[in-house]
């Protein structure tokens, strides 16, 4: 009922298999699953017409893949175990090194959409990623604003928060590679981000172990997530840097935005953001449930 899968990732006798869809045969016992999406955002078929300013416009143009989490259509994103999630990564890694060698790709995009109350048409476990000629606008001011930041006190932001953050009050979980934290003026409740502690821009250039690590702390945090706000709707977003030739660069990281409830008028307007909760409490809440789920992952009773 899709597409043909550009990516079927196939595990055998302990090793990944990257295989594909033909015509005549499907890839069967897959565990992720990649094709085009058939509603969408960009597509690479695109007529380059381009609209005169002051009504300026350009053709949409680029590739939007989903990236299918589980071959159960059941399971729930909170229970998918930590070796389908490092699964998961491996594949998206994938992609993100093959889209970018492609002409017309300034930035790769990678998002889940988990619930109705986050946007989700699908129920089937899933993320999109999406291809832009630009580099997407707060990207390109998060990135603009590490640049004016490493200028003017000769750090990171990000390594500065974490520096902050790892033994502070609103650190949420901590792994080897990882720390997931409350960021200190979330825009949305419950707001989390998981963060690599050392210094990188890119996403494709981690190793199997912070994958393998990357797939704990995700796995934890959002299933301690699900369990502390009852199975939430939410957004998931990888925050990149522009893999070609920029000289704006962030320390990549992802942010995870719980949808709690209905963005008011001041906050559509203004851009001033209300929550009911501090980053303190939200990260007590949330850290102790992570924790929790953690310890059952591994086989520890706390």
């Amino acid at each position: 009922m899709t597409p043909l899968a550009v990516l079927a990732l196939v595990q055998k006798d302990n090793m990944l298999q990257r295989l594909s869809d033909s015509e005549e045969s499907y890839v069967e016992n897959w565990c992720v699953r990649v094709f085009p999406n058939d509603n969408p955002v960009v597509n690479t078929s695109q007529e380059k017409f381009y609209g005169d300013k002051p009504l300026y416009s350009e053709p949409a143009y680029g590739f939007h893949y989903v990236v299918v989490a589980s071959p159960e259509h059941s399971e729930k994103v909170s229970t998918i175990p930590i070796e389908q999630w490092a699964n998961v990564l491996v594949v998206i890694q994938d992609r993100v090194r093959w889209l970018y060698t492609q002409k017309r790709v300034t930035y790769v995009s990678i998002y889940m959409n988990y619930g109705k109350g986050a946007g989700s048409r699908l129920d089937h476990p899933h993320l999109d990623i999406v291809t832009f000629t630009t580099i997407p606008p707060l990207i390109e001011q998060e990135a603009e604003a590490t640049h004016k930041y490493i200028n003017e006190r000769g750090l990171c932001p990000i390594c500065d928060v974490i520096n902050v953050e790892s033994s502070g009050p609103r650190q949420i979980l901590a792994t080897d590679n990882f720390l997931a934290l409350s960021p200190w003026a979330p825009i949305y409740p419950y707001e989390f981000w998981i963060c690599p502690k050392r210094h990188i821009t890119l996403f494709s250039k981690i190793t199997q172990k912070e994958i393998n690590d990357l797939a704990l702390i995700l796995r934890s945090t959002i299933g301690g997530l699900s369990k502390a706000l009852k199975d939430v709707s939410f957004n998931l977003v990888f925050h990149l840097s522009p893999e070609k030739k920029n000289s704006r660069q962030l320390h990549w990281h992802i942010e995870v935005y719980p949808q709690l409830s209905t963005r008011s008028g001041l906050e559509r307007g203004f851009g001033i953001y209300l929550s009911d909760i501090n980053p303190e409490s939200s990260a007590e809440i949330l850290g102790a449930a992570a924790r929790k789920e953690l310890a059952s992952l591994v086989g520890i009773s706390i």
